[in-house]
Order: C-alpha cells, then sequence, then structure tokens
C-alpha cells in the first residue's frame, strides 16, 4: 500500500511540476484522475454492466443517431480546423516545422490551447461506439 501511495505522489508531483499551469482551471485538465475514472467506468459499463443489461434483450437500432452523431462530428471537427488554423497556422503564428513550445499567455496561444481541449472531449464519444 506505501509503494502505491508513494507512485501516487510522485505522478503528482510530476504533474505539477510538468503540466500547464494556464490549463489547471479548465475542466477535466488539471489532473489525469477524472479521465482515467472515465476510462475505466468506461471498461466496467463495456465489460460487465452493458452485457447483463441487454442479455436477454434484442439490439437497439441505432442507425439514425449514428449519422446524426457523424454529421454532428464533422460540422465540429471543420469548426475546429478553422478555430485552431485562425489562431495559429493561417496567420503565420505556427508552421509545420518544429518549433518551440509556446508556454505564453499570448491570446492566440490560448485560442489554440483552449480549441486542443475541445478536440480532447470529442473523443471521449468514441466509447460510445
Amino acid at each position: 500500500m506505501a509503494l502505491i501511495l508513494e507512485y501516487l505522489n510522485d505522478m503528482h508531483v510530476f504533474m505539477d511540476k510538468y503540466g500547464d499551469p494556464r490549463t489547471n482551471p479548465w475542466f477535466l485538465m488539471s489532473s489525469p484522475l477524472p479521465t482515467l475514472i472515465i476510462c475505466l467506468s468506461y471498461v466496467y459499463l463495456v465489460k460487465v454492466l452493458g452485457p447483463q443489461f441487454m442479455e436477454n434483450r434484442k439490439p437497439y437500432e441505432l442507425k439514425n443517431l449514428l449519422i446524426l452523431y457523424n454529421f454532428l462530428q464533422v460540422i465540429f471537427s471543420a469548426w475546429l480546423f478553422y478555430e485552431i488554423g485562425a489562431a495559429g497556422w493561417f496567420t503565420g503564428r505556427y508552421n509545420f516545422q518544429c518549433q518551440p513550445v509556446d508556454h505564453s499567455k499570448h491570446p492566440q496561444t490560448m485560442r489554440v490551447n483552449y480549441h486542443f481541449r475541445y478536440f480532447m472531449f470529442t473523443s471521449a464519444p468514441y466509447y460510445t461506439n
């Protein structure tokens, strides 16, 4: 048990030392723990609760819902592409070559960071597939 607590403390120190303090107040960004809990909950749902719930049921017809979901994902992805490009690559602030990470609080940098966070959130619904 002491080894586990020491590991968790080391991870906390690592996150504090190398994490981005600009994103700490953002939802699900201050710690990897909420994301880990979401992932473990998903595995439990898929491996235990889901099969128990669907054991004596017919499969649900989700074709129309999935078409709508995919359409919304395309729209949202196009918007993210525009927003991230307008904040960086289209303006010349960023390029496609290697360059140092910008740790400033420049408005364009924060705009890119903010929209990459939305990109992360769009990955979470893929669990439902």
